[in-house]
């Protein structure tokens, strides 16, 4: 009784997984990004309509260089000490904003309303 039970739980995690899966995958994929410094939106730009560009972002602790290319944004340069937002390379996952912590930098996927995904929140 007890692996039957097992065996239906088993199946039951499966197809939950399976089914988020199909539903994150399937998904549309966010073009809309806000770039951020102190909690103040500096700009909202949609990387579908974009033209390839570099430009720098100042703020009180220093400059980012942004990337836009191929409908996809990076931080190209910073002269922060760390340097880990330029590592973190190219903005693909909602869940995983590019962040300048000595900047107070964030560039983040947005959803429609310009409000922060729902993945990030």
């Amino acid at each position: 009784m007890k692996q039957k039970i097992l065996i239906v739980i088993a199946v039951l995690i499966f197809t939950a997984g399976l089914v988020g899966t199909v539903l994150v995958l399937s998904a549309p994929k966010k073009q809309t990004v806000n770039i951020k410094s102190g909690g103040k939106v500096l700009y909202t730009l949609d990387l579908e309509n974009e033209k390839d560009r570099t430009f720098d972002v100042k703020t009180d602790d220093g400059v980012n260089t942004i990337e836009i290319k191929d409908g996809k944004i990076r931080v190209k340069e910073a002269d922060c000490p760390d340097k880990t937002c330029v590592r973190m390379g190219w903005l693909e996952s909602s869940a995983m904003p590019i962040v300048c912590l000595p900047h107070d930098l964030v560039i983040e996927f947005v959803d429609g309303d310009g409000g922060v995904d729902a993945i990030s929140e």
